[in-house]
């Protein structure tokens, strides 16, 4: 039987899709394992970075990598050490150099689900991005690498470790700048924690895996009365996020009342929040919520690692806000004109208060800290 020459075409053209799609299922990148627990959606990978096994382990190995610093002493690591829930347990982080910083090193836990990055800077939603401020920023100095990007990709290709890992990540020719920010950055979206005793109870339904005080303190956190979860909600416990079932990125930062100097809002310079990049005085003090899980593991907390235990952090949202009686930054938290409304104080128990904790604490992930496909890749060779 004979066909016309329209349809000998249309059959020719549909067994060439046919054929490109089945080459390129052969052929594309296998699918990222993100090991998440059925109920939870996948975070959201930018499409110039796709997630891979090996894209990930190269980054693991550059994240602990001390050679990446201008001592050869530091390492990303160094400020987000893994049995801190990848914090450093310092009032605020400390540089290669030895040059102070004004924030608190941020948990990297859940990293992947953040709608923005760092404490305060609404323009920072990319991890490809911050990787560079460590790298290469100068004010204040971390790694202190800036100007240093040829001895970085010598270093690299000159290590037979590295020149394998990145060709099995990026192909041949893969070494260069952007390639280690991705790797780097894809090794921190892997940093997923959803194994705690909570996560046990609440969501495996094992009814045991928390106690009978963390049950009411869970009730506690999610009441009116103190209305924890206006900003620390949903299931990464904090109101700025992104995952592939939000149609739009959720973006917040808040003022808590943690200062109020001269009793007109003001907070200390270099630590005024989104205030630095806006200039709007409604922007002063407000900084992103962070996650609270493994808050157990993360202390010293705030922005400026100024409050120093769990109890303490309680004590200030209990009172409305920190009221400091003397010195540069005395003034009274409570009153600052540019506090959330969230920030309203409450009424707590002593009995209260340790149901409270007990529920912070049922948060913390051990098999997040101990995990080996998060650790530092030397320690399997000393």
């Amino acid at each position: 039987m004979r066909i016309s020459r329209r349809l000998a075409r249309v059959v020719v053209l549909a067994l060439t899709v046919v054929m490109a799609i089945a080459l390129n299922q052969a052929f594309a990148a296998p699918v990222y394992d993100w090991s998440l627990p059925a109920r939870l959606p996948k975070p959201v990978v930018p499409a110039d970075n796709p997630m891979s096994a090996e894209k990930v382990e190269l980054g693991r190995h550059l994240f602990y990598e001390k050679r990446l610093s201008i001592t050869g002493q530091h390492s990303c690591a160094s400020c987000h050490d893994q049995k801190r829930a990848f914090s450093d347990g310092n009032a605020i982080a400390v540089g290669a150099t030895g040059e102070k910083h004004p924030r608190n090193s941020m948990s990297l836990a859940n990293v992947a689900y953040n709608s923005v990055l760092t404490w305060a800077n609404p323009l920072m939603t990319r991890l490809e991005t911050q990787a560079l401020v460590p790298l290469f920023g100068e004010h204040p100095i971390e790694l202190g690498m800036v100007g240093k990007e040829d001895q970085i990709l010598a270093l690299l290709r000159q290590d037979p470790n590295y020149r394998e890992r990145f060709a099995k990540a990026f192909g041949r020719d893969g070494i260069n700048i952007s390639n280690l920010v991705k790797a780097i950055a894809a090794f921190e979206r892997s940093l997923i924690s959803f194994n705690s005793p909570y996560d046990r109870y609440r969501f495996g339904g094992d009814k045991t895996a928390i106690s009978d005080s963390a049950k009411r303190g869970e009730k506690l956190f999610h009441s009116e009365r103190l209305e924890c979860f206006h900003c620390h909600g949903g299931f990464n416990f904090s109101d700025s996020a992104k995952h592939e079932r939000l149609a739009f990125s959720e973006v917040a930062f808040h003022n808590t009342g943690l200062y109020n100097i001269d009793n007109k809002g003001a907070f200390p310079p270099r630590n005024t929040g989104v205030y630095e990049i806006t200039s709007q005085l409604s922007d002063m003090g407000r900084f992103r919520a962070p996650t609270l899980r493994n808050i157990a593991l993360t202390a010293p907390y705030m922005h400026d690692g100024s409050i120093a235990t769990l109890e303490e952090v309680i004590e200030h949202y209990r009172v409305g806000g920190r009221t400091i009686h003397s010195g540069e930054f005395a003034g009274v938290g409570r009153n600052n004109p540019f506090k959330s409304h969230f920030i309203s104080g409450f009424e707590l128990t002593e009995a209260e208060k340790q149901d409270l904790l007990a529920f912070l604490q049922s948060l913390t992930d051990k098999t997040f800290i101990t995990n080996p496909a998060f650790s530092d890749p030397m320690n399997l060779k000393r």
